[in-house]
């Protein structure tokens, strides 16, 4: 593949995740205020896009809940710097099997609900972009496996593209990729879609350059991708990224440090990331580029 490096590139900062990262770092925020406060003040460093879950505010576990999404959307909305907003849509999928020999009943972590809930949020709230997890993986914990199947994703991105909201295709491996090629082909999602990279996710695609490119050489030439890596690769990934052809994400979800003993903030991994894509000489663009790219519309704040 001939390297066609991209000048024009967004940054999307995943603010908080739904991992258990919430007692590591002080910095991950919980409450809708300060998910929306470290949204707000990454856009500021020059995030375009801004991903977001939400979380029980005492005990900073993920959550679904409709009011969370509600009061994060409205916080983001009717504030005075612009972002387009993406809302995760991977909760509700979460099988945890009764261990090797008893898998059934499934126990405690199980969180299985059906389409029309689990997009609930994105009705309501009417992002501009929201995820749409393609496949079921096996998802680091020994039992625990991440649920989408062909059923669900069908369902799920035809309510997504009725609703008026782009996907933001997350592939962890270049299955899922196949896969979200046959949702465009059945009409279920746009052609001009929307892919996220997910590198170094176990038990995903490993994050080493190899399997990278072969990622992005099944992204099809009319879509726009991003990627990111997990971990101390977060910003070796937004050069590679870049280089390939792609935009970048970064953000406390993936990554919770600026360098060696040094807890990060939203805001520090976006300005870092910035330095990284105007060094190599390209540019960072701004949320009404991105929503030009992308076809997307903005939603004004609920009065």
């Amino acid at each position: 593949m001939p390297l066609q490096m991209n000048r024009d590139v967004f940054i999307t900062c995943a603010v908080t995740g739904s991992g258990g990262t919430q007692d590591r770092s002080p910095h991950v925020p919980r409450s809708p205020a300060q998910i929306a406060e470290s949204a707000i003040a990454a856009a500021k460093a020059g995030a375009a896009v801004v991903h977001c879950h939400v979380r029980d505010p005492e005990s900073g576990a993920p959550s679904r809940d409709l009011e969370l999404y509600r009061e994060v959307t409205d916080r983001i909305r009717e504030a005075e710097v612009d972002m387009v907003l993406n809302l995760t849509a991977g909760m509700g999928g979460d099988m945890v099997f009764g261990g090797v020999e008893s898998p059934l009943p499934t126990i405690g972590g199980t969180d299985m609900v059906g389409a029309s809930e689990r997009v609930a949020h994105v009705a309501e709230c009417l992002p501009e972009i929201c995820t749409l997890d393609c496949g079921t993986m096996n998802f680091a914990e020994a039992d625990y496996v991440m649920t989408n199947t062909p059923g669900m994703l069908t369902a799920m991105g035809r309510m997504m593209t009725d609703l008026g909201v782009k996907p933001e295709i997350e592939a962890f491996d270049t299955g899922h990729l196949w896969y979200a090629k046959q949702l465009v082909k059945d009409g279920v999602l746009e052609p001009n879609a929307l892919v996220q990279l997910c590198m170094g996710v176990p038990w995903g695609a490993p994050d080493d350059l190899n399997t990278f490119m072969a990622m992005v050489n099944n992204v099809p030439d009319e879509w726009t991708f991003s990627a990111f890596g997990l971990g101390r690769n977060q910003m070796a990934y937004v050069a590679a990224s870049v280089l390939a052809g792609g935009n970048v994400r970064v953000g406390l979800e993936d990554n919770l440090w600026l360098g060696k003993g040094e807890l990060a903030q939203n805001w520090q991994l976006v300005e870092r990331a910035g330095t990284i894509i105007e060094n190599m000489g390209a540019r960072v663009i701004t949320p009404a580029e991105v929503r030009g790219k992308l076809g997307l519309v903005k939603q004004a704040p609920q009065s």
